[in-house]
């Protein structure tokens, strides 16, 4: 039997510094199902997400992607880098400068803005990012701010997370 090594686990408090920017290493296109389906599901009745003879008569000229769609979107692009380890604790400041559209692809980064351990909770600190994402023009689409609690490396209830395995010689 080979050697079992580690895949990538994400970040725990000990590794984040400020001014550290974080990248998704991919990039998510945006259909129009996922947009039409987000927003029924989540019960918006605004028809700019779902109606294009209404969206046509905008300025706009077709259906915009619900924006918080677009904010989970990059959102959970980040988790792998940011949140992975730890929890959400607020959002702030979310802004949205330029629409999204079917067929745009998302590209996110987080940059570390403040990163200090937690005075209540000595097992985990208190990372503050600022994520902002992009489309595939390099247009920034979304902008906001949100803090996590993240565990200290040795306190994470993910380590030996895979339960115990017998492997036979068979």
């Amino acid at each position: 039997m080979g050697t079992v090594k580690p895949g990538w686990q994400g970040r725990f408090f000990e590794d984040f510094e400020v001014g550290d920017i974080y990248r998704c290493r991919y990039g998510r296109t945006v259909t129009e199902a996922d947009n039409i389906s987000f927003t029924l599901l989540t019960n918006n009745t605004n028809q700019i997400h779902f109606n294009r003879h209404y969206a046509s008569r905008t300025e706009w000229g077709q259906p915009l992607v619900n924006s918080a769609l677009t904010l989970a979107i990059v959102a959970g692009m980040g988790v792998a880098d940011v949140s992975e380890n730890g929890f959400a604790l607020g959002w702030d400041e979310i802004t949205l400068p330029h629409p999204v559209f079917a067929g745009d692809t998302l590209y996110s980064e987080s940059e570390v803005i403040e990163a200090r351990a937690s005075k209540s909770r000595l097992t985990q600190g208190i990372v503050k990012v600022e994520t902002r994402g992009y489309n595939q023009d390099g247009t920034l689409v979304i902008r906001y701010r949100r803090s996590v609690m993240v565990w200290r490396r040795d306190h994470a209830p993910s380590l030996e997370l895979f339960p115990p395995v017998e492997h036979g010689s068979g």
